[in-house]
């Protein structure tokens, strides 16, 4: 019997994640033994800043898993994607993606909401994420933007406590936590689009382990895969971080396949984003073509304006 140690951040959603990896490799391979090492991340020792704030974020929620998957301490990573830089430490690889979550963004609220222009003038809003605070103020310039960290429980308890009109949340996190129920608007793609990888999982694990690459390929989901690599060629491309407010999102509907992404800077005064459809095999190609025309249209200046990580 093989013994498995998974590398996993302490929140209730990084164990949810880790939990669900676990079971499912034990449901597809009996003989396995699965254990959780909880590890604490740079990220999760700054809870009182927003990340935009914070300089470089690379590595922010994931190299002290990384620094003991290489040590050889765990033998696995759960990651949510997003959290996951584009390029790995040598000797690191991306094991297997699981089938993606949700990957929209939400509103929670107390209050009925059924769409975004019902909130009230001046409506109060939550958040601790630099893209979503753009696409708010470009759809809303009226809303007013508080910052907010923490996990989803938290969140919601500040929002009662100052007052908040709503905070915006991951769709994906709510439904894994099975809290869907706090969820009163879907913000569409049209309207938000979501960080790279969002909804998506990333189990890392050592370039050279072989047979564990092959116990994980039950778990790998080629549609999943495809359209993450699509979006993470597009923010290579782009070379932007959590102080750039961007997004990109590939997805496959009805066997059509898009690629929809946004680069602004952070008051919204300037607002690019492109979208363009085509098969799953031309995401890539999509994702390039994407990046390339919000350069020319007015991204390049933006990032050059701001500091990248």
């Amino acid at each position: 019997m093989r013994k498995l140690i998974i590398g996993s951040r302490g929140s209730q959603l990084a164990l949810w994640q880790s939990n669900h990896v676990a079971s499912e490799l034990q449901k597809c391979h009996p003989h396995l033994q699965v254990s959780i090492e909880i590890i604490r991340t740079s990220g999760d020792k700054i809870t009182d800043s927003a990340l935009a704030r914070l300089g470089s974020t690379k590595g922010l929620f994931v190299k002290e898993i990384e620094d003991q998957l290489l040590e050889k301490k765990v033998d696995l990573a759960v990651h949510s994607m997003k959290d996951v830089p584009t390029e790995l430490p040598d000797g690191l690889e991306i094991g297997a993606i699981p089938p993606r979550e949700d990957a929209a963004d939400v509103l929670v609220s107390d209050e009925p909401v059924p769409t975004l222009a019902q909130l009230p003038q001046n409506a109060a809003i939550g958040t601790s994420s630099l893209r979503r605070t753009v696409q708010l103020r470009h759809l809303r310039p009226d809303l007013q933007i508080h910052l907010m960290r923490g996990n989803v429980d938290t969140r919601i308890r500040k929002m009662r406590e100052q007052g908040l009109n709503a905070i915006v949340l991951a769709a994906a996190g709510l439904r894994r936590l099975g809290l869907a129920r706090f969820i009163c608007y879907r913000f569409p793609f049209s309207e938000m689009i979501p960080a790279v990888g969002q909804g998506a999982l990333a189990i890392e694990i050592r370039s050279q382990d072989s047979e564990l690459k092959e116990l994980l390929s039950v778990m790998d989901h080629l549609e999943t895969r495809r359209c993450v690599y699509a979006e993470r060629t597009f923010l290579r491309r782009m070379g932007g971080g959590c102080q750039v407010p961007m997004g990109a999102h590939a997805f496959v509907e009805y066997g059509q396949a898009e690629f929809l992404a946004f680069v602004a800077n952070p008051d919204a005064t300037q607002f690019v984003e492109k979208r363009l459809n085509g098969t799953l095999d031309e995401l890539s190609r999509l994702a390039l073509e994407a990046a390339e025309y919000l350069l020319a249209n007015g991204a390049e200046g933006i990032l050059k304006s701001l500091p990248v990580s």
